[in-house]
């Protein structure tokens, strides 16, 4: 089942392994049922401290993995593969004791947790979301005796799926009740469950001296600025919801010059890898909620903490716009999605529509044509907005229409899922209505830059950061770049330039303030 590269791979990570681990197969006489055996076989045949057995689960097929002699904690129903495989590989080396490269402090927050928590998350394996929050849950896990987890791959288990409507992934319960939907960090998992981390962490923060730099965002020019703010030797921190940003959410990176492909989450990776080598205090689970001058620059923060430094560099990167129609928020996770690839599989044999004609509109509908019955594009302009490549792409396929001049109405449902849509045909007037179980919502970003609203910062009437050939926003001291600002073209590579040029800007304003 692994061909010959990856269980190299494999076998040079579970070197790593330190003490013995066991997996457990409950499986039948499905081809999904070998499918999994062959794997667990062909794992334990890789290292003399795995050992295999089988045995009887809720679910079927399914395997758990926990360090010998002690009852499992940890379980994949359904064969993690594709983007879980990582889950996987990092489930046996924890379980084998090898140290997770969580901070102390978060680990140590895992073990004291009291009660009993049984997490179940339900996922589809082109989903590059889920791994994250599988991973967390995992970790936990091990860490815990009073915690479970199970990763449950939502094509094999339908059954569960239409029972409990799951129609967005991860999809996470606790103890049989509807936990949190989708991309979660460990902080904030840890965060819902620990009721008083939140205060607990924000008296931490209060407490941290002031910053030279402070950059606002963990994306492409979030993690630019830090590196090169850094690199000049000056104290350097970073505050975000979230390391990545929107890159996060990205399947396919094929224009990042130098790197033929890449995905969204492995280039996260690799951003917050380089930004830590070089020292930045990073803060993540944090959402700034203002910015004002004393002494300092002041950047008070939704937990009720607030983070003083000399110099500010806001990247707080976009996200994706709504519709803002009827039935739109009735029905969000429950047929209206905004990832195809993380939720197409949940509509494989159904009629889906895109809403946006842009290159993410249109390759979210050749994406799923692979998936669906039909696609439906539905374009607000009388020209599609794709690159041509697309386009042809697009038209080539059988399954997929296109329709011009079409605004968005209403989202349609029985109370439960979507059944349909409502538009309006922009040449006749005539209102239209089109039967569909998904609606996939592609139109372009919104700058995260409410909270700068009523500041001394600039603001497009877009909601952008007005900037200068340096990244200089209107109030002294602070800069930004990225997605939320007013460069023209919003790609990862001009974002990580414009994060090093607000960086160089920001490091030139403390030599002349300071001189």
């Amino acid at each position: 089942m692994l061909d010959a590269n990856l269980k190299k791979q494999l076998d040079t990570y579970l070197q790593n392994i330190v003490s013995p681990i066991e997996i457990s197969v409950s499986g039948d006489d499905s081809p999904k049922s070998k499918e999994l055996l062959e794997l667990a076989t062909e794992i334990s045949g890789l290292s003399g401290k795995i050992s295999l057995k089988e045995a009887e689960a809720a679910r079927t097929p399914s395997m758990s993995i926990a360090p010998a002699g002690q009852t499992p904690r940890v379980s994949f129903a359904g064969i993690p593969m594709g983007h879980e495989f990582t889950s996987l590989v990092l489930a046996l080396l924890q379980a084998g004791g090898h140290p997770s490269k969580a901070s102390p402090e978060l680990l140590e927050q895992i073990r004291n947790l009291e009660g009993e928590f049984h997490f179940e998350t339900y996922i589809s394996l082109s989903c590059q979301n889920c791994p994250d929050v599988v991973q967390a849950l995992n970790l936990m896990a091990t860490l815990n005796p009073n915690i479970s987890h199970v990763m449950i791959d939502g094509a094999l288990f339908q059954d569960e799926v239409n029972e409990r409507q799951v129609m967005a992934v991860p999809a996470v319960y606790l103890n049989g009740e509807h936990f949190g939907q989708g991309r979660m960090s460990l902080e904030e998992i840890i965060g819902k469950i620990d009721t008083g981390a939140a205060e607990r962490k924000a008296a931490a923060l209060a407490e941290k001296a002031p910053y030279d730099v402070l950059v606002v965002g963990g994306g492409p020019a979030g993690a630019a600025a830090a590196i090169y703010a850094a690199r000049k030797g000056i104290r350097t921190g970073m505050v975000a919801e979230r390391f990545g940003g929107q890159v996060m959410d990205t399947v396919g990176i094929e224009n990042f010059i130098s790197v033929p492909y890449t995905e969204g989450p492995k280039l996260a990776a690799s951003l917050e890898q380089h930004v830590r080598e070089y020292g930045v205090d990073i803060i993540t689970d944090q959402r700034a909620a203002g910015i004002h001058r004393g002494e300092l620059i002041e950047l008070p923060l939704a937990s009720g903490a607030t983070l003083k430094s000399k110099a500010v560099i806001l990247a707080t990167g976009a996200r994706w716009r709504e519709l803002n129609v009827p039935g739109e928020t009735e029905y969000r996770t429950r047929g209206v999605a905004y990832c195809p690839h993380c939720d197409g599989p949940f509509f494989k044999g159904k009629k889906v529509a895109v809403v946006g004609g842009g290159n993410s509109g249109i390759e979210a509908a050749i994406d799923l044509a692979g998936i669906v019955e039909h696609v439906t594009v539905l374009e607000f302009a009388d020209t599609l907005r794709a690159d041509e490549v697309l386009q042809r792409k697009a038209r080539s396929m059988g399954n997929i229409d296109i329709i011009m001049n079409a605004q968005t109405t209403e989202v349609l449902g029985d109370g439960s899922k979507v059944t349909g849509m409502q538009y309006t045909d922009r040449v006749s007037g005539e209102s239209k209505r089109l039967d569909v179980a998904g609606i996939f919502v592609q139109i372009g970003l919104v700058p995260n830059t409410e909270f700068l609203k009523g500041s001394e910062v600039e603001l497009t009437r877009f909601g952008e950061v007005v900037i200068d050939a340096k990244g200089a926003t209107s109030m002294a001291g602070v800069f930004a770049a990225g997605d939320a600002t007013t460069v023209p073209y919003k790609q990862i590579i001009i974002s990580m330039g414009a994060g090093a040029t607000a960086a160089l800007g920001a490091f030139d304003h403390l030599i002349r303030a300071g001189a």
